[in-house]
């Protein structure tokens, strides 16, 4: 070896010595910031629960101090302190809201305080990193079961047993509750789930009673490290247009069901009834409203579908009321005696269906058109089986006509949209007996353009009617529409009122005289819609109302023809006993087969 060779090896001896040294005694001397601690995931969002970074050190060396926070890139996202005195050995804190320089949150990520030591001269980052998270788990709800197929799992099952709820979650806290969603939707049972993501209900409350019929989904919720809470339905839990619940969450207690036929049954012949008894016998009696007795009667010994056979007669509403031990439902069905009459009275059956709060899906929300969501058209009636506004409206109006010994075609606006029974062509007058709040667009063209013609009337009984289309198909009522400003003459709605008035007459069109026949004053109205605008296309003749504001009985020319529309919410209830509704019926009823 060369005497240079020696000396340069030499040199690396003694400096790999030295730094040896050094390093050992950088190890055995105390660091710059100590006792670092802090939670290491936080959730800036406003909920209460861990909204803020907080992270304590000391200093082995009293110091002025600047703290930030740097992303993973090293780039300072925010400033906490620009002039921190920090005394020797005394726990400091710092604290971060999450929010970048300009005021803006910063994005979920892991982030660090980088400490600059004025007077020591030294820049240090914290090891301890933090993680900003404000991405809620989602828990779902996987299965319902025991049964493994489409929809809602049904209660009580034929064995007596639980059904068992299959979940994930993710987070430290699980909790899992049923809530009822035809009606609310309201809490009525909390759950224990398992650690093996499962859990069981009977169908029972928090007393152990057994629940009303109705539609429950179970809501699983969890809460992950960062206190961020996650639920597959929405807190607060409300029911809005467009709401889903992933999974199969979906629970439908069920004692007694029918489904009737939604197109009118001819008389003298056969319609069917589905009837769900939940293998319970039951008695059933076939009664044309208004009559006093039962025109049939039977008995079954359990479920299916069952023929129904109308004895040749007039038009009618009928109901078909089937009675186990312990529980009874009715449900309606058209009759018609197919007599070339010039009143088609139309009953609607989409505005029935299209609110029947039955879950198709098994999701556990009601598949109701007010909820943007598609009604298939083949299901049971929930609850008792009377749709809404039956007892308000159309069935007192039929009672009525068959007291005055009226005849008409009666159909319904599903029967409508598919051709079938008795057509609005070909007829004087067309009364649309409730609430039709859906229709599809053939059906609302044809109405047009019937009441546009010479000689005809159109009488729409129900209110917000006449706004909204739906499509229908062979199962199904599909993309239902929100309300537009006008219905479909045209006529602008005010929306209905909560507030008792009497309704005076205003005007009365002098070959029209709607209002012959009475003293011209409406006592007592609860609730009315006023009508703000005819439109354009039609023009006031006789009206009614309240004093200084749009009228709500109104008649109007439309083309050639005439649309009326009381206006008066439950107006067939008041036919019973108010002298002005029933003069105003009958004045109506005439211009409907006359024009």
């Amino acid at each position: 070896m060369t005497r240079l060779a020696a000396g340069v090896f030499a040199a690396l001896v003694v400096a790999t010595f030295a730094a040896f040294l050094v390093a050992q005694r950088l190890k055995s001397e105390p660091s710059v910031v100590q006792r670092v601690m802090g939670a290491r995931v936080f959730s800036p969002n406003q909920d209460g629960r861990f909204d803020r970074m907080r992270i304590s050190f000391t200093l082995s060396e009293s110091d002025r101090v600047r703290a930030t926070v740097i992303d993973e890139e090293g780039d300072v996202v925010a400033t906490l302190d620009e002039d921190l005195e920090v005394a020797r050995f005394r726990q400091e804190r710092v604290v971060w809201n999450g929010r970048t320089e300009d005021g803006r949150r910063a994005p979920d990520g892991r982030y660090r305080v980088r400490l600059t030591l004025s007077r020591q001269g030294l820049t240090t980052t914290l090891r301890r990193g933090v993680r900003l998270d404000t991405t809620p788990p989602k828990p779902r709800v996987v299965d319902i079961g025991p049964e493994d197929a489409p929809g809602p799992e049904l209660l009580p099952r034929p064995d007596g047993a639980p059904v068992e709820i299959r979940f994930e979650a993710r987070g430290r806290k699980v909790e899992l509750e049923v809530w009822r969603t035809d009606r609310g939707p309201r809490l009525v049972r909390t759950l224990e789930p398992a650690e093996d993501g499962t859990a069981t209900w009977d169908g029972t409350n928090e007393d152990g009673r057994r629940l009303a019929p109705g539609t429950f989904a179970v809501v699983v919720r969890s809460r992950d490290r960062a206190g961020n809470i996650g639920s597959n339905a929405p807190r607060p839990f409300r029911l809005r247009r467009g709401l889903r619940i992933p999974g199969r969450a979906g629970i439908t207690i069920r004692y007694l069901a029918l489904q009737p036929p939604l197109v009118p049954v001819r008389a003298g012949g056969d319609g069917y009834v589905g009837v769900d008894s939940r293998g319970a016998a039951w008695r059933w009696t076939l009664r044309r409203v208004g009559a006093p007795l039962p025109a049939k009667r039977g008995r079954h010994s359990s479920g299916g579908s069952f023929r129904v056979r109308v004895a040749n007669g007039e038009s009618g509403l009928y109901l078909y009321e089937v009675r186990t031990r312990r529980r009874s439902a009715r449900v309606p069905i058209a009759v018609d005696d197919r007599d070339d009459n010039r009143v088609l009275v139309v009953l609607p059956a989409t505005t029935w269906q299209g609110r029947n709060p039955v879950d198709d899906d098994g999701d556990g929300l009601p598949n109701t058109l007010d909820l943007g969501v598609s009604a298939r058209l083949d299901r049971v009636f929930a609850r008792d089986g009377m749709p809404a506004g039956l007892t308000e409206s159309e069935g007192p109006l039929l009672a009525h006509l068959g007291r005055l010994g009226l005849r008409y075609d009666l159909t319904t606006d599903v029967a409508l949209a598919v051709r079938r029974g008795p057509q609005i062509e070909g007829h004087r007058g067309v009364l649309l007996a409730g609430d039709a709040v859906w229709l599809t667009s053939d059906v609302r063209r044809r109405l047009r353009t019937f009441a546009a013609g010479r000689g005809h009337t159109v009488v729409s009984l129900g209110t917000d009617s006449l706004r909204r289309e739906v499509e229908q198909t062979q199962t199904a009522l599909e993309r239902p529409s929100e309300a537009a400003r006008t219905d479909l003459f045209g006529m602008r709605l005010a929306g209905v009122r909560d507030r008792t008035v009497d309704l005076a007459i205003r005007s009365d069109d002098e070959r029209l005289q709607l209002f012959a026949g009475g003293e011209g004053l409406f006592a007592n109205v609860e609730r009315w819609e006023p009508t703000a605008d005819v439109g354009r296309e039609a023009r006031a003749l006789s009206t009614a109302g309240v004093p200084g504001e749009p009228p709500v009985i109104v008649a109007a020319r439309y083309g050639q023809g005439l649309v009326i529309r009381p206006g008066i919410a439950g107006f067939a209830t008041r036919l019973s006993s108010d002298v002005e509704s029933q003069e105003l019926l009958g004045r109506m009823w005439t211009l409907l087969k006359t024009g």
